[in-house]
């Protein structure tokens, strides 16, 4: 019998380490099974996933990406110092670590519950079940799409207002906002020391929405009186949601809020205000979206960004950005709405390992209209679940020292500060917004994304992969007109959904949604595949997928295509061996029965000649669906 040693896991030492070359070869000979050849850096190099801002996602992190030690020691524990170091501790610059010491591991960090809608008894009423229900600070709409400024009071009747932070949104009516919430901070007796609040005067954000150009010099008037009389109360926000909701990506995001916070940080030092003050009235606030890693990433870059920014001013250990993270509308959907949960949860998760101050989970139904009781309370649960049964706010930082954290949060860092001097450059932000640079830039990333999202490169659960036609739809109460008239507010499904609108419209003028016949040839074993991403494909139009009787041949296939129903449309659903064989009998008799149209499920070129067209992977999927909608003769 082996007698195993007693001494902890000193059977490792036993088997030699394994090298960068080793593990290339292996993945050589997985690409080799696969029909890829490719050998050492091109083998990771076809592993590897190509993101916005020029930047690349490996298969592999290790100690030669980020680096040795002062010493010169390489290897895991040298690597894992030398990025620590870099990094920092949190609460001292640069800040990437996170803004304060003590991090969000006392309490947790602030689930701050946004709350929308113009009738104060309303919003009372929500913003009084969220507080008694685990939310601890209101974002409030206030002026023109949200309550009246004089109605602030009700809305926070029974509030502790010593106790609960309030952050205001309300654009250009930031100042009668503002000065209605430090009335009632006097006439309720709040001490200037325990009232904590955000008021939330933005102008170029305000400008980036709507084109209308607000004057700094009111915001840093505001910002003078607030650092003078309520030392826990910040006067400015540097919203760069609407650089996100234009279609922004996540350095363009980070570029565009530094050049905010410069401009800020300019009219406040005119206005009298000194470095450290001025640097002290900032709030920051990001988009967090599903893809957790680079929303880690974008945080720790942010507070290293501005630690950069406030080092340049002469105040370092003043550039602490204080940071609301919300879960990206972006990335919502209309469609299937509840799997937005599943996102929103992901997004939190991220912002909340990232170390962000605030959090606002935005509900499921957002994009839908007013949230209901049910849906802000799953909103609010979230953070809940995150910070009491999983525990998340435990260590400051947990991703810090992950190689490919730091690599990405380092890369992604250098390509937002790029993009922020080629701002500054056009005479900073309000210069860049005026003379189109930001619209044209932004432009440009989303005319790009939106070419993965229509080919299904990037996809969207529950829209463009596994749609459910027979879904009923998720009605809620109409919310305010948000601003418009500036930059353009984007979403992920915005080509789909139209696709379903048409689909819709068919539906309740015929009583039957458009339908296409599935033609599977062969066993299951043969089919299945490519009749699962066709019937994929067009329920993401909003077309019905027929195939019934599973199988066909060429005997069967006119038959079972005149029971299906379909509207001049059939697909080839099998194996590149079975189209050899049968496609052109089968096609032969699909047309005899009617279909003008026939596609093949496959790469080009296969059963030449028997088909019109073909649907594969990375096929434009948007333009496949609105081509086979009008043929149908469905209206758009």
């Amino acid at each position: 019998m082996t007698v195993l040693p007693d001494d902890g896991l000193s059977l490792a030492a036993e088997f030699p380490d394994a090298t960068h070359e080793q593990w290339q070869r292996l993945v050589e000979g997985v690409l080799r099974k696969s029909g890829k050849e490719a050998s050492g850096e091109a083998a990771e190099d076809a592993l590897s996933t190509q993101l916005e801002d020029g930047l690349t996602t490996r298969p592999l992190y290790t100690a030669r990406e980020t680096g040795a030690n002062a010493n010169g020691d390489t290897g895991a524990n040298a690597a894992t110092a030398a990025t620590a170091d870099a990094a920092g501790f949190p609460g001292f610059a640069p800040f990437t670590r996170g803004g304060r010491p003590e991090g969000t591991s006392v309490s947790g960090w602030d689930v701050r519950q946004r709350l929308a809608g113009t009738d104060p008894v309303r919003v009372n009423e929500a913003a009084l079940a969220d507080l008694e229900n685990g939310t601890t600070s209101l974002w409030l709409t206030v002026g023109r799409t949200g309550i009246p400024a004089d109605g602030l009071a009700r809305a926070l009747d029974g509030v502790y207002l010593d106790l609960a932070p309030v952050t205001l949104d309300a654009g250009a009516d930031y100042a009668e906002a503002a000065r209605a919430l430090l009335a009632l901070y006097a006439e309720r007796e709040v001490a200037p020391e325990a009232a904590r609040a955000s008021l939330g005067a933005d102008p170029l954000g305000h400008e980036a929405r709507t084109g209308e150009v607000l004057d700094l010099a009111e915001a840093a008037a505001l910002a003078r009186e607030t650092a003078g009389a309520w030392p826990h109360v910040r006067a400015l926000t540097v919203d760069a949601l609407p650089y996100h909701e234009a279609g922004g990506s996540a350095a363009e995001e980070l570029g565009l809020s530094l050049a905010t916070g410069v401009a800020y940080l300019r009219a406040l030092e005119d206005g009298g205000l000194g470095v450290e003050a001025a640097l002290g009235q900032l709030e920051f606030r990001y988009a967090a979206t599903a893809d957790q890693f680079l929303t880690i990433a974008k945080l720790r870059a942010a507070r290293r960004l501005w630690a950069r920014v406030a080092e340049a001013c002469g105040a370092p250990e003043a550039g602490a950005q204080r940071q609301h993270a919300v879960t990206s509308p972006v990335m919502m959907t209309r469609r299937d709405p509840w799997v937005n949960m599943l996102r929103t949860t992901v997004a939190c998760m991220a912002a909340g390992v990232a170390g962000a101050d605030s959090v606002t989970v935005l509900p499921f139904d957002n994009e839908l209209g007013l949230p209901d009781a049910f849906a802000r309370r799953i909103a609010r649960n979230t953070s809940t679940i995150l910070l009491e049964e999983s525990h998340l706010a435990r260590v400051i930082d947990p991703a810090g020292g992950s190689y490919y954290v730091e690599q990405l949060t380092t890369e992604l860092a250098e390509a937002a500060w790029e993009f922020f001097q080629t701002v500054e450059k056009a005479g900073g932000l309000p210069g860049a917004l005026r003379s189109g640079l930001v619209a044209e830039r932004l432009a440009t990333t989303w005319a790009a994304r939106s070419k993965k999202l229509a080919r299904r490169r990037e996809p969207i659960t529950g829209v463009s992969e596994f749609p459910l036609l027979s879904e009923k739809p998720v009605v809620r109460e109409p919310a305010p007109a948000g601003p418009t008239g500036g930059l353009p507010r984007v979403r992920r499904d915005e080509a789909y959904e139209a696709l379903r609108a048409r689909s819709d419209a068919h539906l309740t003028a015929t009583g039957q949604r458009p339908r296409v016949f599935l033609a599977a040839l062969g066993p299951a074993a043969a089919h299945t595949a490519r009749a699962t991403f066709a019937s994929n494909l067009f329920q993401a139009g909003g077309i019905e997928p027929v195939h019934d009787p599973v199988s066909v041949d060429p005997a069967s296939a006119a038959e079972a295509y005149a029971a299906s129903g379909a509207d001049g449309m059939a697909v080839l659903c099998s194996s590149d061996a079975l189209y050899e064989e049968q496609a052109g009998a089968v096609a032969a008799a699909l047309r005899s029965a009617g279909a003008t149209t026939l596609f093949l499920a496959g790469k080009p070129g296969t059963a030449e000649g028997s088909v019109d067209e073909y649907v594969f992977a990375g096929c434009d999927a948007v333009a496949v669906l609105s081509s086979v909608l009008d043929r149908m003769g469905v209206a758009s």
